[in-house]
């Protein structure tokens, strides 16, 4: 039960769900469309993983010092963490838009060859993810985001 009263992984969890419902309101300002499938998708503005990261990392140093051990723990989980966010999630993410296209192409072919598409749509490919990572703009605002709630969190209750 100490978990339930523990703040630095309040804080990530705060900020976990904090950045996932306010990628819908972002989006919307930006494409007009309202998207809840958002809520619990990767990628998008802000990273919800950045968030996390940065929200533990501020809650451990706030709870233990920056000199700790487990602080310097955090930190570097946080780093490796937005460092795999824009680096191997992303190039994965840019991959799948290639293999998107590729099929796209494909099935244009076999659409023109038979009558694919009258099949019901659940026969259908469903597409690979290519929102696996995040922009650095999104890690970086993901990060702003987990530090400035925790710091907000530990004004409001603590």
């Amino acid at each position: 039960m100490e978990l339930l009263i523990n703040f630095p992984f309040l804080a990530s969890l705060a900020a976990i769900f904090f950045a996932q419902f306010v990628k819908v309101p972002i989006t919307f300002f930006v494409t007009k469309k309202i998207d809840w499938s958002l809520l619990t998708s990767t990628g998008g503005m802000p990273s919800s993983h950045s968030a996390a990261v940065t929200a533990l990392a501020t809650g451990v140093a706030m709870e233990t010092g920056a000199d700790s051990p487990i602080f310097a723990v955090s930190a570097i989980f946080a780093i490796i963490t937005m460092f795999d966010a824009t680096g191997v999630r992303r190039q994965a993410g840019e991959q799948a838009i290639v293999l998107n296209q590729l099929v796209n192409d494909f099935n244009k072919f076999v659409e023109d060859a038979k009558d694919w598409q009258q099949k019901p749509e659940q026969q259908k490919r469903k597409q690979l993810k290519e929102l696996l990572g995040h922009k650095p703009i999104e890690v970086f605002f993901g990060g702003l985001t987990g530090i400035a709630l925790t710091l907000l969190l530990d004004l409001i209750f603590r």
